[in-house]
């Protein structure tokens, strides 16, 4: 499979763990394999938008993932978007 849309749940360094709706894909360019794509927290927090490294983002049937955020930003009043980009084998 190269790609994947649905539920998901990111765990944070610090073990919080935050659940939401992700849309990954893979991308080949120039023979490196990579994936990455964006996650929409259920519900926002200082936590989700204050992010790095070192996170996983788990699929259902513990299909998991280590990413880090590229970036951050509002969607709507009550939303937001998280881009990552993901390391080592994709989960999906």
């Amino acid at each position: 499979m190269t790609t994947y849309s649905g539920p998901a749940r990111l765990t944070l360094a610090d073990g919080i763990q935050v659940s939401g709706m992700a849309s990954l894909s893979k991308n080949q360019r120039g023979g490196i394999d990579g994936w990455g794509g964006t996650f929409r927290p259920d519900q926002t927090s200082a936590d989700i938008r204050n992010a790095g490294d070192g996170l996983t983002l788990e699929l259902p049937y513990d299909q998991t993932g280590s990413v880090s955020v590229t970036g951050v930003r509002k969607l709507l009043a009550t939303q937001t978007l998280v881009s990552l980009a993901g390391s080592g084998p994709a989960p999906f």
